[in-house]
């Protein structure tokens, strides 16, 4: 039998008033630091944001609120981050913002590799110029096909091929840069057997092994 000093041990305590619960976004919070060549306008709407290599405007909510703790540093917060739905724009609508001050000053640039024998580009005029929204230059690429896969560029994206299998991509949108890489990525995934395909970035795959009979 237990004595009651040693019971009272034991026994966990439980309190039974309420604890306030206060969600907090973590990426939300962290400042944005604005350079001094940068210029942000703001509307009911959107941000503007203006640097050296030109503007931009990212969509704001009603509930957002934008500060200046010091002279160079932006802050979000949001009206009731109990909502859930503030609380989740709240840290993308940061990542937003920080996305365009760094596409404005500059830019996002990203590798593409192309692993295979035989794999290659090249960077050469598009026949069909500026028609269809392109800046008039084209990939041609050696894939493994019985043909070239050739992909125009676009007009917001420049490129350039430093070797034959590394394609280095430049854009001061990461969501448009993303895409038209992916892109590319599409014509040839990476194979998890051999190793073989296009990878973007340091991208990496776990290679499988074959199975025997």
């Amino acid at each position: 039998m237990i004595p009651r000093a040693a019971l009272s041990k034991t026994l966990r305590h439980f309190s039974s008033s309420t604890r306030a619960c206060v969600h907090i976004s973590h990426i939300g919070k962290t400042p944005i630091p604005i350079p001094p060549n940068v210029t942000i306008t703001q509307s009911q709407t959107s941000l503007q944001v203006k640097g050296p290599l030109g503007t931009t405007s990212v969509p704001l909510e009603s509930y957002m609120k934008l500060d200046y703790p010091q002279e160079n540093v932006l802050t979000i917060a949001v009206e009731d981050a109990e909502v859930k739905k503030q609380r989740s724009m709240w840290g993308l609508t940061r990542t937003l913002i920080n996305n365009a001050v760094v596409g404005m000053t500059e830019g996002f640039t990203v590798p593409i590799y192309l692993v295979g024998v035989g794999y290659r580009a090249a960077l050469e005029d598009d026949p069909r110029g500026t028609t269809n929204g392109g800046n008039g230059q084209r990939l041609n690429m050696k894939l493994g096909h019985s043909h070239n896969v050739y992909v125009p560029i676009p007009a917001h994206i420049k490129a350039d091929v430093p070797s034959p299998t590394k394609i280095m991509l430049f854009c001061t949108d990461k969501h448009l840069l993303g895409l038209f890489a992916a892109r590319i990525r599409k014509w040839r995934p990476p194979e998890p057997y051999k190793g073989k395909g296009i990878f973007i970035g340091d991208e990496q795959i776990r290679i499988k092994s074959v199975k025997k009979k």
